[in-house]
């Protein structure tokens, strides 16, 4: 019995080791803050704000606000703003071809851009997108765990009132 102990005990350990780092618990109660100012003027016109929509929750507490900008020198950025969300392992921002994100089945029938890892879990940020992202195809954003496949939260874009928040 004791020799099972000593050999027990080391597997355990290692178990645990592997399972912590592959999953990484604490990420799930440790806040990352972002303030990511808006890009200064580019180009010689002011950004204009195309479409946005505001964040609700689906599997985990999600809010703030989504914004494309058509920035002065042609380029196109997402910025979220006023943003929260749960923080977790693997978590991405993707733009979603659908005309809004409700669940886990329409992320993945209608297709997504994976804009990268998410930078903060709270706090302004932006992503830049591709000039071959087709707006009226790709409308809605989605906080997208990666790891477990499943949906945070999502926004619908419509198009943007006169006013621009920035």
């Amino acid at each position: 019995m004791k020799k099972w102990i000593r050999v027990a005990i080391p597997v355990v350990a290692i178990v645990v080791s592997v399972a912590w780092y592959a999953f990484r618990p604490e990420r799930l109660v440790v806040n990352r803050s972002v303030n990511e100012a808006f890009p200064s003027g580019q180009g010689g016109s002011s950004p204009q704000s195309l479409v946005s929509g505001q964040f609700y929750s689906i599997l985990h507490p999600t809010a703030g606000t989504a914004t494309i900008y058509q920035m002065g020198d042609g380029s196109r950025l997402l910025r979220l703003t006023s943003f929260s969300t749960s923080n977790g392992p693997d978590v991405h921002v993707y733009m979603v071809a659908a005309d809004d994100a409700k669940d886990v089945a329409t992320v993945e029938r209608a297709g997504f851009v994976d804009l990268g890892v998410i930078k903060g879990n709270i706090g302004d940020q932006n992503y830049t997108l591709g000039s071959d992202l087709d707006l009226a195809k790709y409308r809605a954003v989605s906080i997208w765990c990666k790891r477990f496949s499943v949906n945070f939260g999502a926004a619908a874009l419509r198009p943007a009132q006169t006013s621009q928040n920035q």
